[in-house]
């Protein structure tokens, strides 16, 4: 195949009108939310000093998907995801206009900023699993993985850009920040509106435990998909250092606002290399290999990174990170999309969605809380040895994955 031809295939899943608009939707929702992280972290650390409630906010966020794990996976399933998309933007929209309203009044009481975030998780919860099934049903199985791909460029492009707009638009005005990711939102709500109502086997077996369990059932059973699964649990649990950019960009590097956007923006920056690469050459073979090898490589950055006083080295170990976490979710999301029955993809995405929130915001309350004990460097450091010794433990208890050289489960 020419570069040209291959360059055409390439972007040919957005010729599918429905995808198009789909990625815009979810393209801007993921950048309002990045916008509104940094907005988030800077201004409660601003009016604490605190770490640990850099983790709480993570915490609020997490703890309503880990509640209603059983049952948003079994809504995406038996309602339309177009319209839980919906829905859930709009609620999202709402509570980023409702930050916007508290940092009008001026208010320093932040359990408020944690109420609207139990929210806007709660939103995130049922959005979540209905948004990553709803792929497959607008997508050709041929372009799926080109797809995926795409959505995790898209999503790594609003991690770098993002987070410093975020950091430049507080730095003008705290409103210009929760202003900008409420339009945004507001935006992604319409444009889901235009996306053509596809078909979707909706779940018709009674209610019962089995159904219910039925996502975490098929997880237990693909054992590749349970290895891979955990693995970037246990890994970004430990070595997850996002929380603590604050604290680095105030107290350690010193750096400021702009600087904590780069510093967020970091990962995405190697994170979108790697996920562009991918999306033009797939990973076809080895691809246990290449998990635990980049797994490895990302807690080793982690530590330079907890090391680190210079703001350039910072920068690169965070997106040499970014880039070996990106083959771990590629490699995740692929085995899921590919692998799981359209009946059951919400309940499995329900429960993929809990471990990765668990991974990203419950790790953020562990840096947090590590942090307020012990100091941020030193969580840091510790996170990112933890996160070599879970990929050399991973290695010997799912030897399945280790050997696995196909996504597609081709011997």
């Amino acid at each position: 195949m020419s570069t040209g031809e291959s360059s055409a295939s390439q972007w040919a899943v957005f010729r599918h009108r429905p995808y198009l608009i789909y990625w815009l939707a979810r393209s801007l929702t993921s950048f309002a939310v990045q916008i509104q992280v940094v907005a988030l972290g800077w201004q409660i650390y601003d009016l604490t000093r605190n770490p640990l409630d850099l983790g709480l906010i993570g915490l609020s966020q997490f703890a309503p998907a880990l509640l209603l794990v059983l049952v948003t996976g079994a809504v995406a399933d038996r309602l339309p995801r177009r319209a839980i998309m919906i829905t859930t933007l709009l609620v999202s929209a709402a509570v980023s206009a409702a930050l916007l309203g508290f940092t009008l009044t001026g208010s320093d009481k932040v359990w408020i900023v944690f109420a609207l975030l139990v929210v806007f998780g709660t939103a995130r919860a049922f959005r979540g699993p209905a948004v990553q099934a709803l792929l497959p049903n607008i997508v050709p199985p041929a372009l799926l993985s080109r797809a995926i791909a795409l959505n995790s460029s898209a999503w790594q492009l609003t991690i770098i850009v993002g987070p410093v707009a975020g950091g430049l638009l507080y730095g003008i005005s705290p409103l210009a920040a929760y202003g900008s990711a409420t339009a945004l939102l507001c935006l992604g709500a319409i444009l889901a509106t235009c996306i053509p109502r596809p078909e979707q086997h909706r779940e018709t077996e009674p209610r019962s435990w089995d159904t219910v369990l039925a996502g975490f059932k098929y997880i237990w059973k693909e054992k590749i998909v349970l290895g891979a699964i955990s693995l970037d649990l246990f890994a970004v649990l430990l070595g997850g250092a996002t929380a603590l950019l604050p604290v680095y960009a105030r107290d350690i590097l010193e750096v400021g606002p702009i600087g904590l956007g780069l510093l967020r923006a970091g990962p995405g920056i190697g994170a979108i290399a790697v996920a562009i690469f991918l999306s033009t050459r797939s990973i076809k073979d080895h691809a246990g290999l290449f998990l635990f090898v980049f797994v490895a490589v990302f807690g080793a950055m982690i530590l330079v990174f907890g090391l680190s006083t210079l703001p350039w080295l910072s920068i690169i170990a965070l997106a040499i990170a970014g880039g070996a976490d990106m083959v771990s979710v590629y490699i995740r999301e692929t085995l899921i999309q590919l692998w799981t029955p359209d009946r059951l993809r919400g309940r499995v995405n329900a429960v993929n969605m809990l471990f990765v929130g668990a991974s990203n915001e419950l790790g953020e309350f562990r840096a947090g809380m590590m942090a307020f004990l012990i100091g941020a460097k030193a969580t840091v450091v510790a996170g990112g040895a933890g996160t070599l010794i879970i990929a050399g433990v991973w290695a010997r208890l799912f030897p399945e994955l280790r050997k696995a050289r196909h996504l597609d489960g081709r011997p």
